[in-house]
């Protein structure tokens, strides 16, 4: 077998992307990252890592840069269709070439929210070794039409490219070294404070499977290694992984951790969490807040599992009250909700 290329386009250097660039450069990847400004790409070029300026909407850029690399991480957000389309695009061009591709798309769990809106804990949990699960949710479910695309290019593409596709649960954790936040309990936080109180959908009943992002970031690499290692066929019977820690959390949890830290630094008068009002819901996620934190999602990744892969990170309440917290209390401005996009 032939040493596997080393040459990887990524999309989404940030959160998510920056540790996943950060493992691929330790392990010898040339990596070239599209980014949105040239004070981020100066940071990644101190590093090693060449940039192409761009967004999402460039299509043409992604569509080049894809054709010269043999491997494709998307990992910037989970509902940008014309990003895919473009990547595809390329991987498709390659194909036609004789090139076979590695391409990763990020999803998210959300894929199977439910309705509880807070209100209950479901026993339904998704494995990644069943995927026939998944492709039983209906094509109008969250990150479903991205996810359908991609699950649709694999079948026209046969052995001609190796496509997998992560879907990681409530994201949360912070690299030192960068301070970037998630996004679910952050938002929380910072509706916290700008409300004066701790909120939750419902009764925060409703439950979701969490992962640290540096867990996360490995989960990547310990898939990379297996589409690298494994024949086209094989990789085409199942695209889906799920990335969890194995601890999974009530919506309350969080929101009670949040309460009591912020009462601790004298920024709210009572630690106790309490239904947010759905008039009030523009400060969170808008009209998506019953999904995004309200909602149950459990997953369970079996099958980086089997690949050797394990979490071992700080758990998601240590994780809030040591890391995430401490940052959110230092920043100031107006906060009018979440409005940028995610791959959770």
């Amino acid at each position: 077998m032939s040493a596997p290329s080393k040459s990887v386009f990524l999309l989404g250097p940030g959160l998510i992307g920056r540790n996943v660039i950060d493992l691929l450069l330790a392990e010898g990847y040339s990596v070239t990252a599209l980014v949105r400004r040239e004070s981020a790409a100066a940071e990644l070029q101190n590093d090693g890592v060449e940039t192409v300026l761009g967004t999402l909407a460039d299509s043409e850029i992604i569509t080049k840069q894809t054709i010269a690399c043999d491997i494709v991480l998307h990992v910037a957000t989970a509902d940008d269709l014309p990003s895919v389309q473009a990547v595809l695009k390329g991987v498709k061009r390659r194909a036609q070439d004789g090139q076979q591709t590695i391409y990763i798309h990020t999803s998210g769990t959300g894929l199977f929210g439910d309705a509880a809106k807070g209100q209950y804990e479901a026993d339904r949990v998704y494995s990644d070794d069943k995927p026939q699960d998944i492709d039983a949710l209906p094509d109008t479910a969250p990150h479903r039409a991205i996810d359908l695309a991609i699950v649709r290019a694999r079948q026209e593409l046969g052995h001609g490219a190796k496509v997998a596709i992560m879907i990681p649960p409530l994201i949360y954790g912070i690299q030192h070294e960068y301070r970037r936040l998630s996004i679910q309990l952050p938002t929380l936080t910072r509706f916290a404070l700008k409300h004066g109180y701790a909120g939750q959908v419902g009764r925060g009943a409703s439950v979701w499977s969490t992962i640290h992002v540096l867990d996360l970031a490995r989960g990547y690499i310990a898939l990379l290694r297996w589409l690298e290692q494994t024949p086209a066929g094989e990789v085409m019977e199942n695209p889906y992984f799920f990335c969890e820690s194995g601890h999974d959390i009530a919506w309350k949890e969080p929101v009670a951790v949040i309460g009591q830290a912020l009462h601790a630094a004298g920024r709210i008068k009572d630690p106790s969490p309490r239904t947010i009002p759905e008039q009030d819901y523009k400060d969170l996620f808008g009209e998506f807040t019953p999904l995004v934190v309200g909602s149950n999602c459990r997953s369970r990744a079996t099958r980086l599992r089997q690949l050797g892969w394990q979490p071992r990170e700080k758990g998601v309440l240590e994780s809030l009250q040591d890391d995430e917290i401490p940052l959110l209390l230092q920043e100031t401005g107006e906060f009018n909700g979440y409005t940028g996009v995610a791959a959770s």
